[in-house]
C-alpha cells in the first residue's frame, strides 16, 4: 500500500501535522486499500494558506508571457505522464480504464490548453472613455474539489488560477486523492514556483471548513453537493470573501416528438448513465410525450440492458462501479424508495448485478411512470438509475422540467427546431443542450438556483478568478 501521507506545502513534500489522521484510500472495484493519506488539520491548512500567501505577491506581478510559458511547461509534463493520471483515475474512482483515459483524463488536457489559448485574448487591461479597466489576480485561492470528475474539477480550476496570477491551495476529495497527487508532482516538475500551488488532503468539516472561514482566503472555488456548498458559504461569510460554486443537479431531458424519439430516448440513457451516473449534470429525469412512453421504455429498457457493468480494466465494461460503499447504500435506498412509491421497475433494481459480488456496482436501473413529486424525480441519486416521466403538452414538459430546486443543466431533443428554441429560452438551467449536443470547454459551465453560483471553463473560469479595478481619469498617453 502506498504511502502517500505527505503535503505539498511551499514548492516541497512535507510531512502532516502529529494531529493528522491517517485514511486508507479504497480502490470501489475491488474494495481493497491501495493507498494511505493523512486528513490535514486546521494547523496544516494554516500553513499552506501562508505560503499561498507570501507567493502572491510576487506571482501576481509575473507577466502574462510567463504566466503562458508555466502553463505550457505544465501541459508538456501532463501530457508526457497522461497514461500514469488514467491508471489513477480509474484506481481511485473505478472508472473503466479506457473511459478513464479518454473522458476523464483528456478533460485535464483540454481546460489547460484551453486557457493557454484564451490568455491572448482575455482583456487584462481594457479602455473605455476615459476610465482603465484592471482585471488583477483575486488573490489566495481555495479550490475543494469532488471525487467523481477529479481531474476535470482539478484543471478547470488551477488553470485558470494560475493563468490569472493567483496563488491557491487544493483540497481534493479525500475518497479519491490520486489523481490530485499526481497533479501536484505534475506542476512540481513544470516549476511552479513555491507556495504558488499547495496541496492539502482533508475532510471537508475540518479542512475545508478551515479554507472556507480562513481570514488570509480570499475567495473559495467549491464543487460538490448541495449540501456541501451550503456549509462552505456559511463557513466564508464571516470574511465576506468570494464564493464560487458548481453543485448538485437532476437535470431534464426533454423528448419532444416521435421523430427523434429512438436517437434522443437512446443517447439520453447513455448520457444518464456514463460515468455509472455520477455527474453532476446527468440528463436523470427523461421527459417524453405520454403518447410514446412505452415505445420509449422499450428503447430506454434496451440501451441500459446492453451496457456491460464490471472490472476497470476489463476493456469490455461500459460501467465500472459507484466510488464507495456509502455511495452503493444510498443508492440502495433511492431505488427501493421508486419501488415503494409505486414507479414502473422497468430493468435494474436492488442488488448487485450477477456475479460482481465484490465491489460496489450497481445495476444499471430504469424507472418508467414517474411522477415529479416521487423521491427519485426530486433527489440527485449520483448512480445509473434514470425515471421516466411521461407528459401532456409543451407547457406541462417545461412546468415538470424546472419542478426542481436545482438547475445545471438541461437537454431538448426535437424535429421542430423552432419548438426546440422555444423550450430552450423557458428553462431555469444553466446550460441548455440541443438534439445531442456536446458541451464545449469555451462554454460557461454551472447552473441556476441551488445547482451554485458562477461559472467554469474557458473565459468565464478566468473572470471567476479576477477583480475588477477601474482607474478613473485615466488617460493612456499622460
Amino acid at each position: 500500500m502506498r504511502d502517500l501521507r505527505a503535503f505539498y506545502i511551499d514548492g516541497t513534500w512535507v510531512e502532516p501535522g502529529r494531529e493528522a489522521r491517517d485514511m486508507p484510500v479504497v480502490n470501489p472495484a475491488t474494495e481493497e486499500p491501495v493507498a494511505r493519506i493523512a486528513l490535514g488539520t486546521a494547523a496544516d491548512v494554516d500553513r499552506a494558506v501562508a505560503a499561498a500567501r507570501r507567493a502572491f505577491p510576487g506571482f501576481a506581478r509575473t507577466s502574462l508571457a510567463d504566466r503562458r510559458a508555466l502553463l505550457t511547461r505544465i501541459i508538456d509534463v501532463y501530457r508526457r505522464r497522461y497514461d500514469e493520471v488514467a491508471a489513477a483515475i480509474s484506481t481511485e474512482l473505478g472508472a473503466p480504464l479506457a473511459f478513464a483515459r479518454r473522458s476523464q483524463t483528456g478533460l485535464g488536457t483540454g481546460h489547460l490548453t484551453t486557457v493557454l489559448k484564451l490568455l491572448d485574448r482575455f482583456p487584462f487591461v481594457e479602455d473605455r472613455g476615459s476610465t482603465r479597466l484592471l482585471r488583477e489576480p483575486v488573490g489566495v485561492c481555495g479550490l475543494i474539489t469532488p471525487w467523481n470528475w477529479p481531474i476535470n474539477q482539478i484543471a478547470c480550476k488551477v488553470a485558470p488560477a494560475l493563468g490569472t496570477g493567483c496563488t491557491m491551495v487544493l483540497k481534493p476529495s479525500e475518497i479519491a486523492p490520486l489523481s490530485a497527487r499526481l497533479f501536484a508532482e505534475i506542476l512540481a516538475e513544470a516549476g511552479v514556483p513555491p507556495g504558488v500551488f499547495n496541496l492539502v488532503n482533508g475532510d471537508g468539516p475540518v479542512a475545508g471548513q478551515t479554507l472556507a472561514a480562513h481570514p488570509d482566503v480570499d475567495m473559495v472555488s467549491f464543487t460538490g453537493s448541495t449540501r456541501g456548498g451550503i456549509a462552505v458559504a456559511k463557513a466564508a461569510a464571516d470574511t465576506v470573501k468570494r464564493v464560487h460554486q458548481e453543485l448538485g443537479g437532476k437535470s431534464p431531458n426533454l423528448v419532444l416528438d416521435a421523430g427523434v424519439l429512438e436517437r434522443a430516448v437512446a443517447e439520453g440513457v447513455r448520457e444518464c448513465f456514463g460515468n455509472s451516473g455520477q455527474s453532476c449534470n446527468a440528463p436523470s429525469r427523461l421527459l417524453v410525450p405520454r403518447a410514446l412512453h412505452e415505445q420509449a421504455v422499450a428503447i430506454a429498457r434496451g440501451v441500459a440492458e446492453s451496457l456491460v457493468v464490471g472490472d476497470p480494466l476489463d476493456p469490455r465494461s461500459d460501467l465500472g462501479p459507484v466510488i464507495s460503499r456509502t455511495q452503493y447504500e444510498r443508492i440502495q435506498r433511492l431505488i427501493q424508495a421508486g419501488i415503494d412509491e409505486g414507479a414502473r421497475l422497468v430493468t435494474g433494481g436492488p442488488g448487485k448485478p450477477p456475479g460482481l459480488e465484490r465491489g460496489h456496482y450497481v445495476r444499471p436501473t430504469v424507472f418508467a411512470g414517474v411522477r415529479n413529486d416521487m423521491t427519485i424525480a426530486r433527489e440527485e441519486i449520483f448512480g445509473p438509475v434514470l425515471a421516466m416521466l411521461p407528459f401532456g403538452d409543451e407547457d406541462e414538459a417545461i412546468a415538470i422540467a424546472n419542478d426542481t430546486p436545482y438547475g445545471l443543466a438541461a437537454y431538448i431533443s426535437g424535429s421542430d427546431h423552432g419548438q426546440v428554441h422555444r423550450v430552450a429560452a423557458q428553462l431555469r438551467a444553466g446550460m441548455v443542450h440541443l438534439n445531442d449536443a456536446p458541451m464545449t470547454l469555451e462554454a460557461p459551465f454551472g447552473g441556476y438556483k441551488q445547482s451554485g453560483n458562477g461559472r467554469e471553463w474557458g473565459e468565464y473560469g478566468l473572470d471567476a478568478f479576477v477583480e475588477l479595478k477601474a482607474v478613473v481619469g485615466y488617460s493612456p498617453g499622460k
